[in-house]
């Protein structure tokens, strides 16, 4: 092949792998998907588009992750595969088979040709008791304070070191990306956002905590394209992933609620708020603006409009096939 830029994309049909892949080929890339367990489905959203090539290979096995490089020989990599089930992932031992697993696919990729790899992490790696607003340099990890950490935070925490260690020693270009809250088409249906939609949409009380918590939350398409920014710059280490606006989660279920006409099927106070989340949990996107260059395209509300749409259509669809 030429000397094209060669994107590998892992996760690329998951909630936000999906939605790099068209900002990537806008961006001069040949784009190619790795999925294991279901096919990339452009069916899931009009706002992403399938690679130009898709490969079913099992990123848990060694030599699928070599035969998968040797195949594709990337020069890029963006990589988001990792076990993110609701309810499941915050203490599951898959999270290192997966820190192995992300581990040898770097190795791979470098040992292949590969120049530049970004990695998708999360702000579960700070340390919640610790920080309001988080900054990539200076707020303190998980576990900084002596307080219990979970295998995703802990796992994703090792494979972020693991990555700027092996980049210092081989001079490969990477970043690793920190993702906060993010919302919108494809998200898994027992996560907050979805769910209330999902409810009101389906005429049933939303039950909630309180909803005092300050977050930012970012539409699940400006991730993709955050993420594809990233990795077609120059800009090395954690640079946080998220939206500058701060909301209530209060403030946001309320808006979605009343988007669908339905603002008194949502209770708030009805369920307890989890005792480590934090009042405050917010991103400093400072790098994400100045040195990727960087905003979203959505507000929150068109963001709201959409996830909304979306779940609206899937719940018709459903009507439909049961014969309702």
């Amino acid at each position: 092949m030429s000397a094209k830029k060669r994107v590998l994309v892992t996760g690329a049909g998951g909630f936000i792998g999906r939605h790099s892949i068209e900002p990537l080929r806008a961006a001069g890339y040949d784009v190619h998907g790795v999925y294991s367990n279901k096919p990339i489905r452009t069916s899931e959203t009009t706002a992403a588009a399938a690679p130009a090539q898709a490969h079913r290979a099992d990123l848990l096995d060694p030599q699928a992750i070599d035969s998968l490089i040797e195949a594709i020989r990337p020069t890029h990599l963006l990589h988001f595969a990792w076990i993110a089930t609701p309810g499941v992932y915050w203490n599951s031992a898959e999270n290192y088979r997966w820190l192995d697993a992300s581990r040898q696919l770097l190795r791979s990729f470098h040992a292949g040709g590969g120049t530049r790899a970004v990695v998708a992490g999360s702000c579960a790696e700070y340390d919640w008791s610790r920080v309001g607003i988080c900054d990539e340099r200076s707020s303190p990890l998980a576990g900084a304070s002596g307080t219990a950490v979970g295998a995703y935070a802990k796992c994703k925490i090792a494979m972020q070191r693991a990555l700027e260690e092996f980049a210092r020693a081989h001079g490969l270009s990477s970043a690793w990306g920190r993702m906060f809250f993010q919302f919108g088409p494809g998200e898994h249906p027992r996560r907050l956002v979805a769910s209330v939609i999902i409810d009101l949409l389906s005429g049933r009380e939303a039950l909630v905590s309180h909803g005092r918590q300050i977050r930012s939350f970012l539409h699940a398409a400006d991730v993709g394209r955050a993420f594809a920014a990233v990795l077609d710059s120059d800009i090395q280490g954690p640079v946080n992933i998220g939206s500058g606006e701060r909301i209530s989660i209060a403030e946001l279920l309320g808006r979605i609620a009343r988007s669908i006409g339905r603002p008194e099927l949502l209770k708030l106070g009805a369920r307890r708020s989890l005792p480590f989340e934090p009042d405050i949990l917010l991103p400093d996107i400072g790098r994400l603006r100045r040195e990727v260059g960087w905003t979203p395209r959505l507000t929150l509300d068109q963001g709201i409009a959409d996830a909304i749409d979306w779940w609206r259509e899937r719940l018709i669809e459903g009507v439909g096939r049961s014969g309702g």
